[in-house]
């Protein structure tokens, strides 16, 4: 897959609400590759977008899936959720229900098999070898998420096609196959250096990316292309809410946090993170389906002070471009960038 595509971009999955059949099509129309997001959504819905997204195009795009973890004791985020239950009534909703449950994991899965992607993609963790043996059957590559040399090697080891490598600086959840304190705390490039020293498999690199500067600076560290996610948020064709949309357009911070989901995940810095982030327990989905309501309500009212504002580091550089536009300018961008520092080895 990664050989034939014209523009060394992929379009990360955007799981969470942004996802939508129009971005992935633009995408992959302009020349790059997209993904649909199936995480939070039922097999059926999943099914809809795949087929909305082939009637707006015959390219090839992929699916993203979560692997599902295990439950949490309920001991250690019962204190936690009842502490957010006051806010939630001053937002005018109640908390939902912190259970835990596997994404429609094996509906994904059995969808998937019967109606292929071109690619399968797995965050959360390495599915089982005979989970890609099925995928890859049924006519697709799959690519797993990986944040540390030794995550790389079990992929590789299970039969993985490729590799997304994630560095900490990526925006949203972290791929880690175990969410523990430092988990994948690598920066993208050292990552990259030292997966490549692991493993022949191709690698997309992911996280931080927002330029075409960007963009060519993995691929001269091994990449076989960039996956970009905060990047796209705010072209018209993503499904981002318009408070998210408005704080990427700031030079405000990120930082790590479970305070919203129970799981690590990079956001901008808002009140909701400060006050809570040390808190927040390791307990997800749980965590995520207690303040789902909450978030809602933040999203409806412009609030942008307890909702999930997932970004990258480099988040202030996201272009208010439509999809194809943006992909255009950050290959243009690359190109431009790698024959200038080509030339300055010219005497080599």
């Amino acid at each position: 897959m990664l050989e034939d595509l014209r523009i060394p971009i992929v379009q990360a999955p955007l799981a969470g609400g942004p996802s939508t059949p129009e971005l992935t099509a633009a995408v992959v129309q302009a020349g790059a590759f997209g993904f649909l997001a199936a995480g939070y959504k039922t097999a059926d819905a999943l099914g809809d977008d795949i087929a909305v997204t082939r009637a707006l195009t015959a390219a090839p795009f992929g699916v993203n899936v979560f692997a599902p973890g295990t439950a949490a004791d309920p001991a250690t985020y019962a204190d936690y959720v009842d502490g957010l239950r006051d806010e939630a009534r001053r937002h005018g909703v109640e908390l939902g229900e912190p259970c835990f449950e596997e994404d429609a994991w094996e509906g994904k899965l059995a969808l998937l098999e019967a109606d292929p992607v071109a690619v399968v993609s797995f965050t959360f963790g390495c599915p089982p070898p005979e989970v890609i043996v099925r995928m890859q059957a049924a006519g697709s590559e799959v690519w797993v998420t990986v944040t540390d040399p030794d995550e790389a090697q079990a992929a590789a080891a299970a039969g993985a096609d490729a590799l997304i490598v994630q560095g900490v600086e990526a925006g949203g959840h972290r791929g880690s196959f175990v969410d523990t304190d430092g988990a994948g705390d690598y920066g993208l490039i050292a990552l990259l250096q030292l997966i490549a020293a692991r493993t022949d498999l191709p690698l997309i690199a992911s996280g931080g990316i927002a330029s075409g500067s960007a963009v060519a600076a993995v691929l001269c560290a091994g990449a076989w292309a960039a996956q970009i996610g905060t990047a796209f948020m705010r072209c018209p064709e993503a499904a981002t809410a318009a408070v998210h949309r408005d704080a990427l357009a700031t030079p405000a911070p990120t930082r790590l946090t479970r305070a919203f989901s129970g799981r690590n995940a990079r956001g901008i810095v808002n009140r909701f993170l400060r006050e809570h982030s040390a808190d927040a327990p390791i307990a997800y989905p749980e965590v995520h389906h207690a303040t789902a309501p909450l978030r809602a309500a933040g999203r409806k009212a412009g609030d942008a002070d307890v909702i999930n504002l997932w970004a990258g580091q480099a988040h202030a550089l996201a272009r208010e471009l439509p999809a194809a536009e943006l992909v255009a300018t950050l290959a243009a961008e690359a190109a431009e960038r790698l024959q200038a520092v080509s030339g300055r080895f010219a005497g080599a």
